[in-house]
């Protein structure tokens, strides 16, 4: 029995040692690489400018007098939605200050928000009869086209190429296209993107000042400008153009960036409807006409936006007939 342990233990000395002979293993340093965001991709062309085209991107219909909420007119599309027991609105949930999930409440809030509830206070009397639905910027059209929910209210600016697909209530909010950075990264507005990468959210028409530049910078479009800033943040951007009030909320969420420069470009947010819905447009316009009237746009501009400054108050709606 003491000739199989001795050979084991001679064996064993002999592994030893040749793990002592061999050379220690080289150590790879791996370099961390950011995982590519879902649904990124390159924007090469601008989409359509708000307020370009052979149409006014403003003009709207003028409201007629206002039903009594639960009382809407018979065949119209108000008296569809009453009927249906709830205003069904698509909205955002990632941008701070107009439309974002509170996550202490998770509830959505917002100056958008707070609209599309009083749209609904005025159809049924109640602002909670509602379901809010989240989408994206590129998805408002085609929600509207297949009568998924009765009206966009989420920073959705009119433009000529958008009115050929839906309709628009009077503008209810106007932002200045702006850019936003990094502190100390050497950007001081629109003339400094040249040689950048700049993200912007697909499906809005923030790309487009960015190609009219003398130099134009690469342009990365993502599915919610919260990931331009987790782009911002991962490196693979060296800027986000955006609105103003949007950039600000962004801003918020990280206090090493800040809004520069002079603008680029503007906005004119509106309630956006399936098209030849001139009955819910004048509605909502109606509504509109209320909360500049009875104080509510001033209210819910101080509870949500007022870290933009003082109110210059409500846009002067634009109607043609």
């Amino acid at each position: 029995m003491r000739r199989p342990l001795l050979l084991a233990l001679a064996v064993a000395v002999a592994l030893v040692a040749g793990c002592a002979d061999a050379p220690e293993p080289s150590i790879i340093a791996a370099t961390a690489v950011a995982p590519p965001l879902p649904g990124a991709e390159s924007i090469t062309s601008a989409p359509a400018a708000e307020g370009t085209g052979a149409c006014d991107t403003e003009a709207t219909l003028a409201p007629k007098t206002q039903p009594r909420p639960g009382a809407m007119p018979a065949g119209s599309a108000m008296a569809a939605i009453v009927a249906n027991g709830r205003l069904r609105v698509g909205v955002d949930q990632n941008t701070y200050m107009f439309g974002f999930r509170n996550p202490s409440t998770g509830r959505l809030e917002g100056f958008d928000i707070d609209l599309a509830r009083e749209i609904a206070r005025d159809l049924f009397g109640d602002p909670d009869k509602i379901e809010l639905r989240s989408v994206t910027a590129a998805d408002r059209i085609p929600l509207l086209q297949e009568k998924k929910v009765d009206m966009i209210v989420r920073t959705f600016s009119a433009t000529c190429e958008r009115r050929r697909e839906v309709d628009f209530s009077s503008v209810y909010y106007r932002a200045a296209q702006r850019i936003a950075a990094p502190r100390g990264a050497g950007i001081t507005g629109g003339a400094g993107l040249a040689g950048k990468r700049v993200c912007v959210a697909k499906g809005t028409t923030a790309a487009a000042p960015l190609f009219t530049l003398p130099k134009p910078p690469a342009v990365l479009g993502v599915t919610n400008w919260t990931d331009c800033l987790v782009a911002l943040q991962q490196g693979t951007v060296d800027a986000i153009s955006g609105d103003e009030p949007i950039l600000a909320g962004l801003v918020a969420q990280d206090h090493n960036l800040e809004v520069l420069g002079d603008p680029i470009g503007t906005g004119a947010y509106a309630v956006g409807v399936p098209r030849g819905s001139d009955d819910l447009v004048r509605f909502v316009n109606g509504v509109l006409d209320r909360t500049r009237v009875d104080g509510t746009w001033q209210r819910i501009y101080a509870e949500h936006l007022s870290t933009l400054g003082p109110s210059q108050g409500p846009p002067v709606p634009r109607y043609i007939g």
